[in-house]
Parts: structure tokens; C-alpha cells; sequence
């Protein structure tokens, strides 16, 4: 990227990184995955500062729960209740609604070293 020619701004290209709630609010019997997580939105900001001398972008997104593959493992039942956790849109979250918030991040040259959650305000319990 730091060889593409700038825009007006000066960037050269963004990188958008995905980590999770799960980052923030680590559940019991989760600890591997909320320490990488955490670990994984924590090196967005140094790297940001790092490269923004070559006009080069870092930013995350930190999805709750989304409607993917992964949830197919889940009965009806057990979707069903997680999708009504989140308090507003009470549902899982679209894969578009993931990709739109990608593309802002891309088009808005002022999101640099910073994790947006996407979640609905989704808080993770202890379980």
C-alpha cells in the first residue's frame, strides 16, 4: 500500500481488521479466545501511528453476533434466545450490515486506529 499514490489527504489504503465483542466482555470458559481478541483491537492504534507516515490506515470492527456459518452449530432454540440478547435490532447481525460498516471505514479517511463494535448494544453475560 505505502506504493500506491496518495489521495488528497494523503492515504495510500486501509486496513480493517476484525476482532470481537468477545474483547471486551470475556465469558466464563472463554478465556483463550477474549485474551486474543483483546490482544487482536489492542495493536490496531500502534499500528496505526506507525504507519500513518506512509498515509497507510488501521482500523477493527468488533461484531456481536452475526448471522454465519459459525451459528448454524446452534439449534433453533439456542439462536433463537441469543438473537433476542441483543437489545435493539433484537436479532443476529447481517453479513451486509457488517460489509457496510467495512466500506465506511474504507470511504472515511478520519476512522484511523480505532475498533468499532457492532453490535446493537449487545453486552456479553458472564456465561
Amino acid at each position: 500500500m505505502v506504493g500506491n499514490e496518495p489521495d488528497e489527504d494523503g492515504g495510500r489504503g486501509v486496513v480493517v481488521l476484525t476482532s470481537s465483542v468477545g474483547a471486551y466482555e470475556g465469558q466464563m470458559g472463554q478465556v483463550a479466545y477474549a485474551v486474543s481478541k483483546a490482544a487482536s483491537s489492542r495493536w490496531w492504534l500502534p499500528a496505526a501511528r506507525a504507519l500513518a507516515r506512509s498515509g497507510v490506515r488501521v482500523a477493527g470492527v468488533a461484531p456481536g453476533v452475526f448471522d454465519t456459518p459459525f451459528m448454524d452449530v446452534l439449534s433453533d432454540e439456542a439462536k433463537a434466545a441469543l438473537g433476542a440478547s441483543v437489545p435493539h435490532p433484537s436479532r443476529f447481525g447481517k453479513p451486509s450490515e457488517y460489509a457496510a460498516l467495512v466500506r465506511h471505514v474504507a470511504e472515511n479517511p478520519m476512522l484511523n486506529g480505532e475498533t468499532i463494535r457492532l453490535d446493537g448494544a449487545l453486552r456479553l453475560g458472564m456465561k
